[in-house]
């Protein structure tokens, strides 16, 4: 799995440059596109014309369609797991209708993304909005993995365990201060609503370990 998911970002970073290359081989200046959003597609248009333009938007559509719903599955499914074990409330977040599925944790994903393209695209450009908001969570996660892997082999490692510098320092305190700079240049909308969804995330924990006096409540990850 671990192996799965290293390739996975392999692959689509060495076929995603090669796309650019050939994109910029076809439109040298960046400069001219009518929309940057929308390059690729009129990069597609001017090799293929109106046909290759249509056929990429229907599977660009087919693409976004199939990695909606299974990034809203996949949430659902999470936000079960934490009801289920009362990290979160479990009367909402822990139900399951008879069908299997956790309907209730579906319906709010769903709402609250409605509400939230509709929101974004008030404001400005809702795809834009949505990425930076996306790689806030995104970047913040990877900053603590990181950090949290240079923690444990390197601060509180066993006392025979050999740490390695590369490997336990090195690598993540670069990860670390890579992804830190990501996150830093982040728009300021992306940072006031993430840092408010991350504000009341820290206060519900707060209130439930009374302080953080008590050890968090963990998930129970055995059945997967």
């Amino acid at each position: 799995m671990l192996l799965a998911t290293v390739l996975v970002c392999v692959f689509t970073g060495v076929l995603g440059g090669f796309e650019v290359y050939l994109g910029q081989r076809v439109w040298p200046n960046w400069h001219t596109f009518p929309n940057l959003v929308t390059a690729f597609m009129d990069i597609c248009q001017r090799v293929g014309g109106v046909f290759l333009f249509n056929a990429m938007g229907l599977i660009l559509i087919l693409a976004a369609l199939g990695s909606g719903i299974t990034g809203g599955l996949g949430a659902a499914r999470l936000l079960y797991g934490m009801g289920r074990d009362n990290v979160l409330p479990r009367r909402i977040f822990g139900h399951i209708s008879r069908t299997g599925a956790p309907s209730h944790n579906i319906l709010l994903i769903g709402f609250l993304s409605f509400v939230g393209a509709v929101v974004l695209n008030h404001i400005g450009d809702a795809y834009e909005h949505a990425g930076e908001l996306l790689n806030f969570g995104a970047f913040l996660a990877f900053m603590g993995v990181n950090l949290a892997t240079f923690w444990q082999f390197t601060v509180v490692a066993d006392s025979k365990y050999k740490r390695r510098v590369l490997s336990d320092i090195i690598l993540p305190l670069t990860g670390f201060v890579f992804c830190a700079l990501i996150w830093w240049n982040l728009n300021s909308l992306a940072k006031t609503i993430g840092g408010i969804w991350f504000a009341l995330g820290l206060i519900y924990a707060a209130v439930k370990t009374r302080g953080f006096r008590a050890g968090p409540v963990m998930i129970d990850f055995t059945e997967s």
